[in-house]
C-alpha cells in the first residue's frame, strides 16, 4: 500500500467517526467510499499480474563521453487481466537511482544526457505495479543486470613526439638497438666457458655463486604504452587526460602497423593488446572506459618486473601525472640501455583550477638521456602537444 492509500485509509476512517459522533448520516457513503477505494486498488494491482522479467535495451554503437544514451525498458507481465502502471526503480552506480513509468505490455525509454567516460553498472533493479490512483502498489526485486561503458574520446595523431627519434647530448640522434626476443625462463649455475652476459647477477649476489640466464624465445610487443593510475597524482579532471592521451598513443602506434600493448598500472595489472584487429581495438576501449584511479605499488616496480608486459616491449610509453626522482632515474637506465622511452606528463596541479603549476625538476634528467616528452596542462590541445611538433616545446616548459 502507498502513502497515499493509508492516508486514504486514515481518511475514511475519520470521516466514520465523525458521521457516528455527529449523527451526520451523509457522512458514511465518504468513508464507506474512502474504504472501498483502497480495496478496489488491491483487488486491481492483483489482478494487474506479476512482473516477472525486465528487458533492458542499450544502444549497439559505440558510445563516446559527453554523448547522450537511450535506454529502452520493456517489463513483462505474468497474467495480467487489468492495466495498470509499471514503475521500474533502477540504481546505476555513479548516477544513483532513477524511476521511469513503463506502460504495460509496451515499452519506454529514457535518456541519460551527457554521461562522462565511465562502467556504469545496472546494480539492483525493482518494479512496482501501481493502480490508476496510486493508492496501493506491489514491489518486486527483478535480476536484470547489465553494465554500460562510455568510452574515452580520443585524439588521431599524424605524426607522435616519439617519432623524432632520441637525441643525445650532442643532438645527434641515436641508432635504437632493438632488444632480442628472449625472455627470462630460469636461472641455473654458471657452467666453464659460457659468456658472462648470460649471468644473472640479481641471482648471483643471493646465493653467493656465478648463476645463469635460460632464456626461451618469445615474441614481444614493439611498443607498450603504460597508463599509471596513481590516485595521489590527479587533481580535478587530470586523470580523464590521462586516459585520453594514452588510448590516443596507443591507437596512433596501432594505426602505424606497430603491436601494441595498453598496460595499466593498477592493483590487478590489467592489460590489453592491440594487433591492429576490432577485437583487440573493442577491449582496449573497453578497458579505458573502465579503468578508474586506485593504490597500486609504485610504477618503478611495474616497470622492473622483467616478466611483465611493459619490460618485454621494445618501446615504452609512459603516462602519469608525477615524476619522482626514483621513476626519473629508472627511465634514464632504460634509455642509456638502448631502450626507446617517451613520457607523457599530465601537469595535475594545472587543474586546481587556478594557475598553479607544478615544478617537474627530472624534466631536464630525461631530456640530457634523449627521452621525449610531452608536457600536458589544462586547456591545452591533445592532438597538438602528442604531435611531432608539441614534443620539443612540452619539454621545455
Amino acid at each position: 500500500m502507498t502513502h497515499r492509500g493509508r492516508l486514504a485509509l486514515l481518511l475514511g476512517g475519520a470521516t466514520y467517526l465523525g458521521a457516528w459522533a455527529f449523527g451526520s448520516k451523509p457522512l458514511y457513503p465518504v468513508a464507506l467510499g474512502l474504504f472501498a477505494a483502497v480495496l478496489l486498488a488491491r483487488v486491481w494491482t492483483r489482478l494487474a499480474g506479476r512482473p516477472y522479467a525486465l528487458l533492458r535495451r542499450l544502444p549497439s554503437a559505440e558510445r563516446y563521453e559527453g554523448d547522450d544514451v537511450q535506454v529502452r525498458l520493456r517489463v513483462e507481465l505474468e497474467r495480467a487481466h487489468a492495466p495498470a502502471t509499471v514503475v521500474v526503480r533502477e540504481r546505476i552506480s555513479k548516477l544513483g537511482e532513477r524511476e521511469t513509468l513503463v506502460p504495460a505490455r509496451s515499452a519506454r525509454s529514457y535518456v541519460l544526457h551527457a554521461l562522462p567516460r565511465g562502467r556504469y553498472v545496472f546494480e539492483e533493479t525493482t518494479v512496482a505495479i501501481e493502480d490508476p490512483f496510486g493508492l496501493d502498489r506491489i514491489e518486486q526485486p527483478l535480476s536484470a543486470p547489465g553494465a554500460l561503458l562510455i568510452y574515452p574520446r580520443l585524439v588521431e595523431l599524424d605524426r607522435l613526439f616519439s617519432e623524432s627519434g632520441r637525441l643525445g647530448r650532442d643532438g645527434r640522434r641515436l641508432l635504437l638497438r632493438r632488444p632480442a626476443g628472449f625472455d627470462l625462463h630460469s636461472v641455473r649455475e654458471y657452467e666453464r666457458g659460457e659468456s658472462l652476459r648470460k649471468v644473472h647477477w640479481r641471482s648471483t649476489a643471493k646465493r653467493g655463486q656465478l648463476m645463469v640466464k635460460e632464456l626461451e624465445d618469445s615474441p614481444r610487443d614493439d611498443v607498450a604504452v603504460v597508463l599509471d593510475a596513481d590516485p595521489a597524482a590527479v587533481v580535478g579532471e587530470s586523470f580523464e587526460v590521462q586516459v585520453r592521451a594514452a588510448g590516443s598513443l596507443l591507437f596512433g602506434h596501432s594505426r602505424r602497423g606497430r603491436r601494441a600493448v595498453l598496460v595499466v598500472n593498477s592493483m590487478r595489472r590489467e592489460y590489453q593488446r592491440v594487433h591492429s584487429s576490432a577485437g583487440d581495438r573493442r577491449e582496449a576501449l573497453d578497458l579505458l572506459a573502465a579503468v578508474e584511479p586506485e593504490p597500486a605499488p609504485p610504477l618503478g616496480v611495474l616497470l622492473a618486473d622483467e616478466a611483465g608486459a611493459a619490460a618485454r616491449a621494445e618501446e615504452l610509453a609512459i603516462v602519469t601525472g608525477s615524476l619522482p626522482a626514483t621513476l626519473v632515474e629508472q627511465l634514464v637506465n632504460h634509455a642509456l640501455g638502448h631502450r626507446s622511452v617517451s613520457v607523457v606528463l599530465v601537469d595535475s596541479a594545472s587543474f586546481a583550477g587556478d594557475e598553479m603549476r607544478s615544478a617537474f625538476p627530472g624534466l631536464l634528467r630525461l631530456q640530457a638521456a634523449g627521452i621525449a616528452v610531452a608536457l600536458l596542462r589544462r586547456g591545452d590541445d591533445l592532438a597538438a602537444r602528442l604531435s611531432a611538433g608539441s614534443a620539443g616545446e612540452a619539454a621545455r616548459a
